[in-house]
């Protein structure tokens, strides 16, 4: 099966780049085989790239950036192994109003995991922030409204300056009618470490959504970070309302986050947007950016 979409949006150079598209452009190839007995084989093939030149989205990462993995599925829960989102940063999307996917006006984009990537070298030599290669992923069956996601890997990074450590994630997670509520922690090879807890409510169109973060970057003198979020999407026939806070203190300096977004769907596969995002630091002047767009998935 093949899926796409594509998101092209003209923005105001502030803190993203100029005619970037806000959240970015996804190709991917997935299918299964039935192996019987309820069990069936998975594979998952994802691709990224810049819709405004047409090349690979930015700065030394593979071909098959999103996602390369084959995995099992059945009564036990899906069991793949390959490259992926780690267990932290595949489960929190759900508690921004923009699901952490938006260059220009997500809270959580711009606030969380500060210090914390999944691996401080794996973009040739660059820091790979929601992605474990050469790594194994599990989520389990939902169980009276609780799941758990788990991963890790077993291979220790290359690259200089690479760490030693063992790097492994997982999140608890509790879904039932209206409410969600996520705990999550991960640690990667080099020692960094991510405290995250997300929890949203729904009353009926309306979401209200809030997380706290801490991530910790291992040094000889540690930076810590610390982010609360607050956010809330309003759905309104064919238009989409989202508005969203965030406070970071990050070693020290502090800075506040507003973003504001509106989206109308023309069809259940095409939608455009307006996305609004104000940075404040304490100490640097406030920056704003803008941008509009259309998306499309097929």
């Amino acid at each position: 099966m093949l899926t796409q979409w594509v998101d092209l949006a003209p923005a105001c150079e502030a803190f993203v780049d100029s005619m970037k598209s806000a959240v970015g452009k996804v190709r991917t190839f997935s299918g299964h085989e039935d192996l019987g007995g309820g069990l069936a084989a998975t594979f998952k093939l994802i691709t990224r790239f810049e819709p405004d030149t047409g090349q690979s989205e930015c700065c030394n990462k593979p071909f098959w950036y999103g996602e390369s993995t084959v995995g099992l599925k059945g009564s036990f829960g899906h069991v793949r192994i390959g490259r992926a989102m780690e267990a932290v940063t595949s489960n929190d999307w759900s508690f921004d109003p923009w699901g952490n996917f938006d260059r220009l006006a997500s809270p959580a984009w711009q606030t969380w995991h500060y210090y914390y990537s999944a691996d401080r070298t794996a973009n040739a030599g660059t820091p790979e922030y929601f992605r474990l290669s050469n790594g194994f992923f599990y989520d389990s069956p939902v169980i009276g409204g609780f799941s758990v996601s788990l991963s890790g890997s077993p291979e220790k990074p290359t690259g200089a300056g690479a760490g030693t450590e063992n790097s492994y994630q997982g999140a608890l997670k509790f879904s039932q009618g209206p409410s969600a509520v996520t705990v999550a922690y991960g640690k990667n090879a080099s020692g960094d470490d991510v405290t995250f807890v997300g929890a949203k409510y729904a009353f009926g169109d309306l979401t209200l959504m809030g997380a706290y973060d801490r991530s910790e970057f291992n040094a000889a003198v540690p930076l810590v970070s610390r982010a609360s979020t607050l956010g809330a999407t309003y759905q309104w026939g064919a238009f989409l309302f989202q508005a969203g806070y965030g406070r970071l203190k990050a070693n020290g300096a502090k800075s506040q986050f507003i973003g504001l977004g509106a989206r109308y769907s023309l069809s259940k596969r095409t939608a455009v947007y307006a996305d609004l995002g104000n940075n404040r630091p304490d100490v640097l002047p406030n920056t704003t950016a803008y941008g509009f767009g259309i998306n499309h998935s097929f």
